[in-house]
């Protein structure tokens, strides 16, 4: 059972660590010390219902529906967009100081609601968990599916954590104006690019929906 403990954590590791909306998000909510905590907490509750989801069998619904799919490959697309413009905007102000600042006046529940966003309007959230680990640790009994999952869960709890403690730690240093500057910039750029290649997919969902009619 430690075996599928463990291999659940290296396969959850490999997917987690790439640079994508929520890991971006998470790392600037650390590095401004905003509701970081709850928001590493958020993305790994919403990480454990997605993982077990997929697992456990939910993944047929989405996989089935590719109406829902690309409604929310689409509704991704939007989102990214529009949070890589506001990266973009602060990265171009002349005073990233005051830009920050009013960043910084978002509430609590604008947070948690650009979380949900970032979470589950990315579908490749659902093709990391429903279709890749879905479609591993679906095939394992019951005992080992277990197992399997909680090692993915595990991998989920501790990047999200470490990242936002991480963020919050170096924070003094990645606030000035030069590395706010490079950070917006990058994050931007992550979006974008994220949301060009969810378009590319979803004029594919699209044309498929219309050959298949």
């Amino acid at each position: 059972m430690i075996f599928h403990y463990f291999q659940g954590v290296m396969l959850g590791a490999a997917l987690i660590l790439p640079l994508g909306p929520q890991n971006a998000f998470v790392m600037n909510q650390g590095i401004r010390r905003q509701y970081h905590l709850m928001t590493a907490f958020l993305c790994s509750v919403s990480d454990l219902l997605l993982i077990c989801a997929g697992i456990f069998g939910g993944s047929a619904l989405l996989m089935q529906s590719p109406w829902l799919l690309a409604l929310v490959t689409w509704g991704g697309v939007a989102f990214l967009l529009w949070y890589g413009f506001g990266a973009f905007k602060t990265a171009a102000s002349r005073d990233i100081v005051l830009s920050q600042a009013e960043v910084m006046k978002q509430g609590r529940w604008k947070i948690i609601a650009t979380m949900l966003a970032v979470t589950w309007l990315n579908p490749h959230v659902y093709l990391d968990t429903f279709v890749v680990l879905g479609s591993l640790g679906g095939q394992l009994d019951a005992e080992p599916k277990r197992w399997f999952a909680l090692g993915t869960i595990s991998a989920s709890i501790i990047w999200f954590f470490g990242l936002a403690l991480l963020a919050s730690w170096f924070a003094p240093r990645l606030r000035t104006p030069k590395a706010q500057r490079v950070i917006n910039l990058i994050v931007g750029l992550v979006m974008w690019v994220i949301a060009i290649q969810l378009a590319k997919d979803g004029v594919g969902h699209i044309q498929a929906l219309f050959y298949s009619a």
